[in-house]
């Protein structure tokens, strides 16, 4: 019996053993395959994104450069804006832990770069003006299956101008809107900056040089500020 008992306990704790390996084996493969997801959520860019002279929100000692390369045209811009956006403001920007800024991309041609010219106008004439207009500019947008049909004009960025921004002068944003070479080569410095980091999609999110491939996954936004932050301490 003792023999028996013995032979009993042996394979019991071959069978505990075997299982514990096959845990192991388990788990090591899910944490693979979750590295392997986590590092197709982004791409490392050769250089960080330069924000000289681009309209920023944020401590300027803030440990993480969050970049938006978003088009005034384009309905999924609207909805970030809408979605992450705040979300974002309110627990990292307006935290110390992000600064965050927007650069103009043209994918949809002359209305893009009429919006972008007056979103540079607005900045020139006043910095802090130009989150206000920034933002009613998006809510100007129609529908999304309205989205392709002209709406962006100079009479229409005026009249949004002066709505929400009223203090601006009109005079200087219409003449901006229309021939002003220096708010034009600030347009082409953005555009220049979208080549340089290879932007095809708007909006398209860049943390501290990292470039995200959803930037509507706001768990991976939020995992990439805090591991950036950390690695900055």
């Amino acid at each position: 019996m003792g023999g028996s008992n013995h032979v009993m306990k042996q394979k019991k704790v071959l069978v505990v053993v075997t299982l514990l390996i096959v845990f192991l084996i388990v788990l090591s493969m899910f944490l693979i395959k979750n590295n392997a997801v986590q590092e197709k959520k982004s791409t490392v860019l050769n250089d960080t994104v330069k924000i000289e002279g681009q309209p920023t929100q944020g401590e300027n000692s803030a440990p993480v450069s969050i970049v938006e390369f978003g088009d005034y045209k384009c309905p999924s811009c609207k909805q970030w804006g809408e979605t992450v956006y705040p979300k974002l403001k309110k627990e990292f920007i307006d935290t110390g832990k992000v600064q965050f800024s927007y650069i103009n991309v043209l994918f949809h041609g002359e209305e893009s770069i009429l919006a972008a010219k007056a979103s540079e106008s607005v900045y020139r004439q006043d910095k802090k003006a130009f989150w206000t207009f920034h933002k009613a500019i998006y809510d100007a947008q129609p529908r999304v299956e309205q989205h392709d049909d002209p709406w962006v004009t100079e009479e229409s960025l005026l009249r949004i101008a002066a709505k929400s921004v009223p203090d601006i002068n009109q005079e200087q944003l219409t003449s901006d809107l229309r021939n002003n070479a220096d708010i034009l080569d600030e347009v082409s410095k953005d555009d220049a900056l979208v080549k340089e980091h290879g932007v095809e999609l708007t909006p398209t999110i860049v943390i501290n040089g990292i470039k995200l491939d959803d930037p509507f996954d706001y768990d991976t936004i939020s995992r990439v500020i805090e591991e950036q932050v950390t690695a900055d301490e």
